[in-house]
């Protein structure tokens, strides 16, 4: 005969976010126009600011499928038009305004903005090495130093979590900032451990005070994109 002791089950615990904490999704947007040496791109406080690609609009309209039928209490979006071009289609299902916050803007790349980090990327500059040797942006000349950018983005989060106890939020954002992010939540010795979030690519946190819990990284299935 059984005791009662060995009739009870323990089952796997599924994590629940602890209370008064927020879930921030974090969206880095859609793939933007290419950057052409003829047509430069509009700057807003001198950061380039190109709009949507065509396939841009295609991820913008599969991240809105993807989350509209999550609950998502508020939508934020930064300054530069990607951001706000792909949060568009799930602002207009739930009808819902998108709130600007400024700081969470991608880092600023100095005398490299405009299309410029594309081009010398794609050329092989010999500072783009030393930029991913040392992990640092501001090896790049004039560009927003390091731990500027890395307290600019804790303070509107911790800002957002604030205003969003208990709730969910969707933020349409960029890869240097979804990089930074989870680097700090983290606590990962190369600074650029989490760059590369793929443009419509949907990564999640949980806030509560100053303890930032790692849900999902770069999750992209509405994408339909193979893996690798």
């Amino acid at each position: 005969m059984s005791t009662p002791e060995q009739e009870i089950e323990y089952r796997q615990h599924r994590f629940s976010p602890p209370p008064g904490a927020t879930e921030i999704f974090l969206v880095r947007h859609g793939e933007s126009a290419p950057a052409r040496g003829d047509n430069p791109f509009e700057l807003v406080d001198g950061q380039a600011d190109p709009e949507l690609a065509p396939d841009g609009r295609d991820h913008a309209r599969r991240v809105g499928d993807r989350l509209a039928g999550e609950r998502i209490d508020a939508i934020y979006v930064t300054t530069l038009r990607r951001t706000v071009e792909t949060a568009a289609p799930l602002a207009e299902k739930l009808g819902i305004t998108p709130v600007v916050e400024p700081d969470l803007r991608e880092i600023h790349l100095g005398d490299w903005e405009n299309g410029l980090f594309r081009k010398y990327t794609a050329e092989g500059h010999p500072v783009v090495d030393r930029l991913w040797a040392e992990q640092r942006w501001d090896v790049i000349p004039g560009a927003e130093s390091d731990e500027a950018f890395g307290a600019r983005l804790r303070g509107a989060l911790t800002r957002i979590a604030a205003a969003h106890p208990d709730q969910r939020v969707a933020v349409f954002t960029h890869g240097g900032v979804i990089g930074e992010v989870f680097a700090q939540a983290s606590r990962a010795v190369e600074r650029f451990a989490f760059l590369g979030a793929d443009n419509g690519s949907i990564s999640h946190l949980v806030l509560h005070g100053d303890t930032w819990i790692i849900r999902r990284f770069n999750d992209t299935a509405h994408l339909a994109t193979p893996l690798g």
